[in-house]
């Protein structure tokens, strides 16, 4: 089951917005990954559009894997999550149009692969980046991990993975995480401006560049995706979550 509903799109000439709207933290759960995967589709195979501009209409870009729901998953949720974190962002990492991330807000787990997905990533001072997968005893399936591996130089990996920490807006801006950093009151004019520029350069030559760039990389999520894997969670999962609830 696809849910598209969570995501608001509009068109603005060749640019196609995609504003994640699950109050209050865009919290990811399947059906929501597997709707993500749908929208991006149809905006890659849309020939009027030319780039992408993700954002949000919560305080967050997305706070990651919905843990109050998650920490029930029986062993078909758990295969059912996985499927969709690696389809998703699969499909948002290898979309061969130029994606441009507006992030006002957390960025956190799972959330944070709306933004490595993305060509060119925009934040305000506000925003925090983090890969919270340890800390709640989980951890991560292919398409994030090769994603992550691709996106972010090794001692990043080292420090936003094993300790699960998120980082501020100007550390990300210091080790390339994101791009830029702006004013809140302009976000989206910047999100607008820089898409626009994206979407004037030749589309196959800029598909094809970015094959070239993310290939290796695609290849072998496609690979490993295909090959069975047992229950995500082990035995600490659940009572990891409990305590990040609070209890």
């Amino acid at each position: 089951m696809a849910d598209t509903s969570w995501i608001k799109t509009r068109d603005d000439g060749p640019l196609r917005h995609l504003v994640l709207d699950a109050p209050p933290v865009n919290a990811l759960r399947p059906a929501r990954l597997m709707g993500l995967a749908k929208v991006v589709a149809e905006a890659e195979t849309d020939t009027n559009v030319r780039a992408i501009i993700i954002s949000s209409a919560c305080k967050v870009l997305s706070a990651g894997l919905d843990l109050k729901v998650a920490r029930d998953f029986n062993e078909d949720d758990q295969a059912r999550i996985v499927d969709g974190l690696n389809v998703a962002f699969l499909c948002l990492f290898a979309c061969p149009k130029p994606v441009i991330v507006a992030t006002d807000g957390a960025a956190i787990a799972g959330g944070l692969f709306f933004v490595l997905t993305a060509d060119h990533r925009i934040a305000t001072p506000r925003a925090s980046f983090g890969l919270a997968e340890v800390r709640v005893g989980v951890d991560f399936p292919v398409g994030p991990m090769e994603i992550a591996r691709a996106m972010l130089a090794p001692k990043d990996l080292r420090r936003l993975m094993m300790r699960g920490q998120p980082i501020a807006a100007d550390a990300a801006l210091a080790c390339g995480l994101v791009d830029e950093v702006v004013d809140p009151e302009v976000l989206m004019d910047v999100a607008v401006r820089e898409a626009q520029a994206f979407a004037a350069i030749p589309p196959v030559a800029y598909a094809a560049v970015k094959q070239q760039i993310r290939g290796d990389t695609i290849a072998r999520i496609k690979t490993q995706m295909g090959k069975a894997r047992g229950a995500w969670f082990t035995a600490e999962t659940r009572d990891a979550m409990t305590a990040m609830l609070g209890g």
